[in-house]
């Protein structure tokens, strides 16, 4: 077990490179707006399997904050926040926000 994650394979395919969608040996993307993961699907573009639970150990992972984000900008005006992606907050395009509603 390591510090962040479940096992060393996990953290070995969620941590391989900073380019996750290009690089095939990056098997484990984490979308940390979300803290969400997922097995990239690797096809040329971004699209990535989520996943609930290590393909390793069957260690549960994090719930997703997914449903959690998208309320919380749509309390802030945003009706489509993926498509306006650019005038969101910009504690919302990382975890940042995520520890703003823990304090």
């Amino acid at each position: 077990m390591t510090d962040k994650y479940c096992c060393i394979q996990f953290e070995k395919f969620v941590t391989n490179s900073k380019n996750e969608f290009i690089n095939t040996n990056k098997l484990i993307y984490h979308d940390e707006r979300f803290d969400e993961y997922g097995i990239i699907i690797h096809d040329g573009g971004q699209s990535y399997i989520t996943i609930t639970h290590c393909p390793w150990t069957g260690e549960k992972l994090p719930e997703s904050k997914k449903d959690q984000w998208f309320d919380e900008l749509e309390k802030l005006g945003f009706e489509d926040p993926i498509s306006e992606y650019e005038e969101i907050p910009e504690e919302y395009k990382s975890a940042k926000w995520m520890k703003s509603k823990n304090k």
